[in-house]
């Protein structure tokens, strides 16, 4: 169902129906309306704010588009509670026309979901301390970033980053961020393979110490099963952790469970993977435990080639360590 919302200034709702009638009345496969699935029927959501901006939801390969908010102004709470609660809800947020957002701006608004957690080494090109600066050129940014595999950020940390809040500041000709969904990818499993996945815990290694997560577990807000990986970080998995039948893979298991993994997430022609096309001033907020991904090859390519791109990153410190409990 796709239904128009208005907020008045009280946020009493309003729900229109003339558009939802057309739509039907046409027989427009829900497909083409840009709804994710026939099974998954993401609304177009428009409203307008007690600042009496129009905003508009779009939806996105994942998550929705936000049309109509001025991430440089001066936001009321209710709207960044919203903010915050619409990125947990739709697991991104693809923010249009944002402009140029200064380092220090974009860690105001990062705070927003609460505390700043850096891991990486600072780029002197970086705006701001906090802020992680990625490009195709080591002068001006961090070269071959998310080129490791699919994983989430922070993985190797007791708890992963919670969210990751992006801003393209320079756009090439081209250069994917791919995303996938983990809600998608385990309903696509079959009962079995779910069931197998469930058992399996990885071990990651930081290059001084290493971290043990279980590769599914409970969203620790939404409740909704989530996954945490890294595959090009993980050095074994565990079967049945604190159980009799724990057994740790070797290195030939375990460089199966990791084509397994990379195979479902690319199976049928990638069909569960979303790939953002970047536009310039784009600001995007990601729930990091809902959603992996992985920039693609075309994110190195040189500068000569298809331009500079500038890219950068703030993540949100992880509250809860991933757990089967």
């Amino acid at each position: 169902m796709c239904i128009s919302l208005v907020f008045t200034n009280d946020y009493r709702i309003i729900i229109l129906t003339a558009w939802m009638s057309w739509v039907f009345s046409m027989k427009i496969p829900v497909d083409l309306l840009g709804c994710h699935t026939r099974a998954e029927r993401v609304p177009l959501i428009t409203m307008t704010t007690n600042n009496n901006n129009n905003v508009v939801y779009k939806p996105a390969g994942l998550g929705m588009e936000v049309h109509g908010i001025d991430l440089n102004s001066d936001l009321s709470p209710d709207t960044i509670e919203k903010i915050r609660q619409d990125t947990l809800k739709y697991r991104m947020l693809i923010f249009k026309d944002q402009g140029v957002i200064s380092g220090e701006r974009h860690v105001e608004i990062s705070k927003w979901f609460g505390e700043i957690e850096s891991t990486f080494y600072k780029h002197p090109r970086s705006p701001h301390p906090e802020v992680f600066r990625v490009s195709n050129d080591k002068n001006e940014g961090c070269r071959n970033v998310g080129r490791t595999g699919w994983h989430v950020d922070g993985f190797f940390m007791k708890a992963p980053f919670d969210f990751s809040i992006y801003h393209m500041v320079q756009v090439p000709k081209v250069g994917f961020t791919a995303f996938i969904g983990f809600k998608e990818l385990l309903d696509s499993l079959s009962e079995e393979q779910r069931a197998r996945w469930n058992r399996l815990w990885l071990v990651g290694m930081d290059g001084k110490k290493s971290v043990v997560h279980p590769l599914v577990y409970s969203h620790p807000e939404t409740k909704l099963p989530v996954m945490n990986m890294h595959l090009g970080l993980i050095d074994c998995f565990v079967w049945d952790l604190h159980s009799d039948q724990q057994r740790v893979t070797d290195e030939e298991e375990t460089m199966a469970l990791l084509k397994e993994i990379h195979h479902e997430i690319v199976k049928d022609d990638e069909r569960l993977i979303y790939k953002h096309n970047w536009q310039q001033g784009e600001f995007v907020f990601s729930d990091n435990r809902a959603v992996g991904h992985e920039a693609t090859p075309e994110t190195q390519l040189p500068v000569s080639e298809v331009g500079l791109r500038i890219l950068h990153r703030v993540t949100i410190a992880g509250k809860v360590a991933p757990t089967k409990a």
